[in-house]
This record gives C-alpha cells, sequence and structure tokens, in this order.
C-alpha cells in the first residue's frame, strides 16, 4: 500500500530544490551545517571588526595621537589585520548566503552580495588609511608637523570610507531583510529587528558623513539582530522549507 501511494505521488509537488539535487543537498544536516558556518561569519565579522577598529580607535582621540602611536605601532598593526579579517569573513558570508536567496530571488542576492563587496572594499581602504599611521608616527623634526596633518587625513579617511560602506550595505540589506521576511527563513520578530536596525545604520551613516555624529547611537538597534542572528542560527537555523526553496507552484504564482 505504501508503495502504491508513493507511486501515485506528484513529481511537482516536491520543493525544486529536491528535484535534480543531491539527496545529500538537502538532509537536515546540510542545512544546519550552512546554518552555522554563516552564523559564525556573522559572529566572527561582528567582533572582529569591532575590537580591531576599536583597538585602533583608542589610539587616536588625542590632539597629537601620533606620539602615542609612536609606542603602540604593534596594537595599530593588529588593529588592521582583525579589520581586514572582516573584509574575507563578510566576503564569505555574501558568498555562502547567495544560493539560499537565489532560490527566492536571484535580484535580492546580487544586490546583496554585490553590495557587501562594496562595502568590504572600502572598509579594506580605511584599514590601510589607519595602517599609513604606523609610518606617519615614525617622522621627527621638521616633517612631525606634516605627519599629524596626514595622519588627521587619514583618520577622516577612515571614517569616511566605513560610514560610505556601512550605507551602502544597509541600502542592500533593507531587500535583504524583505526576502527573509516574505520567506520566513528566520523567524518574522528577528527579521523585523534588522527592519529597524538597518535604516538606522542608514539613517547614522550618512549623518556622519554630514558632520552630525549620531552614528555610534544608530548602530545600537542593528546590534541586536547582528548578535541575536547567529545564536539563532547556531540552534534552530534557517527554516527548512523555505531552505529548500519554493516548489514549483510558488514559483509559477
Amino acid at each position: 500500500m505504501s508503495q502504491a501511494i508513493l507511486s501515485n505521488s506528484s513529481p511537482s509537488a516536491l520543493p525544486v530544490a529536491a528535484r535534480g539535487a543531491s539527496p545529500s543537498s538537502v538532509l537536515p544536516g546540510s542545512r544546519m551545517t550552512q546554518s552555522r558556518i554563516i552564523g559564525a561569519l556573522f559572529l566572527l565579522g561582528f567582533l572582529s571588526y569591532g575590537i580591531g577598529s576599536g583597538l585602533v580607535a583608542s589610539l587616536v582621540g588625542g590632539s597629537n595621537f601620533l606620539a602615542t602611536i609612536a609606542s603602540h605601532q604593534t596594537l595599530v598593526v593588529i588593529g588592521v589585520v582583525l579589520i581586514l579579517l572582516n573584509t574575507a569573513v563578510d566576503v564569505g558570508k555574501g558568498v555562502l548566503f547567495f544560493p539560499i536567496l537565489e532560490k527566492h530571488s536571484k535580484r535580492t542576492a546580487l544586490t546583496y552580495l554585490s553590495t557587501m563587496i562594496v562595502e568590504v572594499v572600502l572598509l579594506a581602504v580605511g584599514a590601510l588609511a589607519f595602517l599609513m599611521l604606523v609610518p606617519l608616527s615614525n617622522l621627527h623634526g621638521a616633517d612631525a608637523a606634516v605627519a599629524q596633518v596626514l595622519a588627521t587625513l587619514a583618520v577622516h579617511a577612515n571614517a569616511m570610507a566605513y560610514n560610505t560602506g556601512e550605507a551602502v550595505l544597509a541600502v542592500g540589506a533593507i531587500f535583504f531583510c524583505l526576502l527573509l521576511y516574505r520567506t520566513r527563513l528566520i523567524p518574522r520578530w528577528l527579521t523585523i529587528s534588522a527592519f529597524i536596525g538597518y535604516p538606522c545604520l542608514l539613517a547614522g551613516s550618512i549623518a556622519e558623513l554630514f558632520g552630525v555624529h549620531v552614528g555610534l547611537m544608530l548602530t545600537v538597534p542593528g546590534m541586536f539582530f547582528e548578535i541575536v542572528l547567529p545564536f539563532w542560527l547556531f540552534t534552530k537555523g534557517f527554516q527548512a522549507q523555505a531552505y529548500r526553496g519554493p516548489t514549483i507552484t510558488e514559483s509559477a504564482a
């Protein structure tokens, strides 16, 4: 009897991702593995950039910060390396997310990946601006005043690159969140927190570019999503049906 029922089942009712794909590609273990890797990348990127930029920022607060950097060059280099690590992490996150999002909307998948790439390029440019502080801190005598001016410009260049990159990412992330909400890849309450966080990030980044220093305050709402999402992916993973992709009936609708 069970064989007869199975033989009469219409193949068109199966998810698109399940037909024409190897069985291992849709097993729960595969879903959870990919969920946990993406969750780990979200958390690693958040920590690496936060710690790296924090290390450098702690040294550039004073009016004559080059004197401080001269005796803490190792901290600057470590901070820059951590910021650049975030570049690799974010690209990996976007690449791994692409096939999952593409099942539902290739346009959104491309938009999110593209804005992620633009963001990490700008963050890398900002990190290299920070790295210039090391050779500048070694200049003395008549060159010291010029070095201080150039160092100040390097710090401002990092801030401009960071805020521009975050604004670009926030635009792509809004479309990303729309897809998450529609597909229920993650719970809608968590997606709604991202709907609040990313527009706040966009507004704060634009404000910083115009000299209104509210960016740090407006990053706080987005931190909830960036921190909670990894732990959700570690424990629950992406919703199984949405992860497999829409059925033929849903795709044709």
